[in-house]
């Protein structure tokens, strides 16, 4: 067996040359202008993520046993049960992966991810043993999609995120904290599963109309799920959510049905940037389904704080008529701006006029195309992605469909 000596060239190991042959320059690849990576860097990230996402649901397992067996002392920042914790972790994999060639939006969503990491009471010092587990799950399951150059690639795409959400996070560690305590004032149920809760914070809670928030219960520690205001903010500081309890749903069914008026409840910072473009002069249209009504129905109530005069077309989807018991409020609202319209469909097949399930998408593609409009999103994920390709093919280009970060819109075309 013969052995050959290697030398470093650009991070990535290659063969140096036998003595008796002449050494021959090799090409030094650079990142296009405005890119973190280079096109080959990018390309063999993407090729290792085809190569392990049959393996979607090992993955993640992989990866905390790895964490926490190498690194035992961070298990205490993670609740005790850790099946959705382990989903989180292969979204945001995943997303990062697709913006890896968006740098400006990968350093946003980056900086989001570290500012509300922040409420884990993650520090500078864990994101290294992070990034060292991921390569290590990576090399696992990726096969022959993995190589030195590979690792190479994907440690210089998580230093670029994790610096991003350290920065972030220190940076928002001078301006506010990392979490509000925020007492139970209100507990409302307005059907079987459905309660508005209002709170109120121990400290100012400043957020724009759109945005949404992390909430951890006193009954599941360390467990922190994501609800939206229901409005703008109000003068007396008070902020009402509409919860529906899911089947499984530990933080959703606490909230639901045990929470009761005096409980203390904690809040992360909030996040997202669902805002309508002031500069803009382009229609709105609004879809939203079930519960995704609240940041919907807050981001027009934020435009109208804000003075926007857009013409804004709302289309507001649920199960039954008992669950559009904001339909008056809504319609007030648009009395009060003539720039809103706003249509309801039912999924009930008991209440009149209903078709079926798809009745909303049916009404937005009745009322299209949409040509000169940016379009926000929000609801259970199948309909925004089912909404999404109605507005595209009504004229919506990508970039202008606005929607939960976490609902991926990838293989829908414009």
């Amino acid at each position: 067996m013969k052995f050959r000596a290697y030398r470093s060239t650009g991070g990535v190991a290659t063969p140096a040359a036998p003595q008796d042959e002449r050494p021959t320059a090799l090409p030094v690849e650079s990142p296009a202008p405005g890119q973190l990576l280079t096109a080959r860097e990018i390309a063999l990230i993407r090729a290792s993520k085809a190569a392990v996402e049959p393996y979607g649901a090992d993955l993640p397992r992989f990866f905390y046993a790895t964490l926490f067996d190498r690194y035992p002392q961070v298990r205490e920042l993670f609740p005790v049960r850790m099946d959705v914790q382990q989903d989180r972790l292969l979204r945001a994999l995943l997303l990062i992966v697709e913006l890896v060639d968006d740098p400006a939006n990968l350093v946003t969503f980056c900086s989001n991810l570290g500012r509300d990491h922040r409420k884990f009471g993650t520090l500078s010092a864990h994101y290294a043993p992070v990034g060292e587990c991921l390569l290590a799950t990576l090399e696992q399951f990726a096969g022959p999609a993995w190589s030195d150059e590979a690792a190479a690639a994907w440690g210089r795409a998580y230093g670029a995120a994790a610096q991003a959400m350290d920065q972030a996070a220190t940076e928002d560690a001078r301006h506010r904290p990392a979490v509000w305590d925020a007492r139970v004032v209100g507990h409302r149920r307005r059907s079987g599963d459905l309660a508005e809760i209002t709170v109120r914070t121990d400290q100012p809670y400043p957020y724009s109309g759109g945005q949404f928030v992390s909430m951890e219960t006193p009954w599941w520690p360390k467990l922190w799920r994501y609800y939206s205001p229901a409005h703008a903010q109000r003068a007396d500081g008070s902020i009402t959510f509409q919860v529906r309890a899911v089947t499984g749903g530990r933080v959703s069914n606490s909230l639901v049905r045990r929470a009761v008026v005096g409980d203390v409840l904690r809040l992360g910072a909030p996040l997202g940037d669902l805002a309508m473009d002031p500069s803009s002069r382009r229609g709105v249209v609004c879809v939203a389904g079930g519960t995704g009504l609240a940041p919907i129905r807050a981001l027009i109530e934020q435009a109208a704080l804000d003075g926007v005069q857009r013409p804004v077309d709302l289309f507001v989807g649920a199960r039954s008529l008992e669950e559009l018991y904001d339909l008056d409020d809504l319609y007030h609202l648009s009395q009060q701006h003539p720039w809103l319209s706003v249509r309801a469909a039912v999924a009930d097949e008991q209440a009149a006029g209903a078709v079926d399930g798809d009745q909303l998408l049916r009404a937005v593609a009745r009322s299209g195309p949409w040509p000169y409009h940016d379009a926000y999103l929000a609801g259970p994920g199948p309909m925004i992605i089912a909404a999404a390709r109605i507005l595209c093919r009504g004229g919506i280009p990508l970039e202008r469909l606005h929607h939960d970060p976490f609902v991926s819109l990838d293989g829908v075309e414009a």
